[in-house]
């Protein structure tokens, strides 16, 4: 009984801990959000406007992220596994300059800090296998946590893309319509869409800021679609590639992206909404269909206890 307890304990803090991680990410985001639609009002671009004033990081953190870096580069990590990481956090939406070390660093101090908690806190009398299975299984459990709460954000940030693609694209065909170039064009949408879309406009603005200062760019339109990897992002940039190469009609290649597209999402929510009736299935048996019972059949049943009494 008092194992299971430690474990559900250990559970609990594992929710607490992921939960804080959330609640300070959407604060940043918050914060970010907010710093962008200020720098905007000032005129500033959307690229720049969405950066905050450098600041002095919190002294946990900075440790954190100095203890990641450390071990990055102390050669433990391959280069494809750092690789690896850096592209998984970048699709994820962060890119600052410390957050490869940070998610390492956090990596570290989950796996230390919870196999501690387990070792100091696990009775003395416990049998000494499960003992060190539950200090093993908290080590585990503090080593896949930030694995598991940046998975769930990089999962929500690629479907805003997602979502936020068939848009930028409708508003890029009325942007080359208008004559503007391919580069003027994704900066006046990553501007005009920020509001409604953010997640696409800081791509597009990126992706903006990358072709100003590349010489070739196709280069910095097939990064737009390897930073993500979105099919969609990729069939996006591959448009603009081919226009830009040959010459095409860019209004003409992306108001057929666009079409396809949405009728790529109109067939997945067809789909989803004809899942529903396998769903509703065991709710409907577990919930409606024993009321609908009770009422047809229990005065019939009523009535046959009567008639039975003595």
């Amino acid at each position: 009984m008092t194992t299971l307890i430690l474990v559900l304990g250990a559970g609990f803090c594992m929710v607490l801990l992921s939960g804080a991680a959330m609640l300070l990410l959407q604060q940043s985001k918050r914060e970010e959000a907010v710093a962008a639609r200020v720098g905007m009002a000032r005129g500033l671009s959307v690229a720049s406007a969405g950066r905050r004033p450098a600041s002095a990081p919190i002294a946990p953190l900075r440790l954190i992220a100095d203890l990641g870096l450390a071990v990055v580069r102390s050669g433990l990590l391959s280069t494809r596994t750092l690789g690896d990481l850096e592209q998984t956090l970048v699709t994820s939406g962060f890119r600052a300059e410390n957050a490869l070390g940070l998610f390492v660093g956090s990596k570290i101090v989950l796996l230390i800090g919870l196999s501690g908690l387990a070792f100091l806190f696990l009775p003395a009398d416990m049998n000494p296998m499960l003992h060190n299975a539950c200090i093993g299984a908290a080590a585990v459990a503090g080593l896949l946590a930030p694995d598991k709460i940046v998975q769930h954000i990089r999962a929500a940030y690629r479907k805003k893309l997602e979502h936020g693609l068939p848009d930028a694209l409708d508003m890029l065909v009325i942007c080359a319509q208008a004559g503007l170039g391919l580069e003027s064009a994704i900066a006046r949408v990553a501007t005009e869409i920020y509001y409604a879309h953010p997640e696409i406009a800081g791509e597009l603005a990126l992706c903006a800021s990358e072709m100003q200062l590349m010489a070739d760019s196709r280069i910095a339109l097939q990064r737009l679609g390897d930073r993500t990897g979105l099919p969609g992002l990729r069939r996006f940039s591959s448009a603009l590639v081919q226009s830009a190469q040959y010459g095409t009609p860019l209004s003409a290649a992306m108001r057929g992206l666009a079409i396809e597209m949405r009728q790529e999402a109109l067939t997945a929510f067809e789909e989803r909404a004809a899942r529903l009736s396998v769903f509703l299935t065991i709710p409907m048996i577990l919930f409606i269909l024993p009321c609908v019972m009770m009422v047809v059949g229990g005065p019939a049943v009523i009535g046959l206890f009567k008639a039975l009494a003595p």
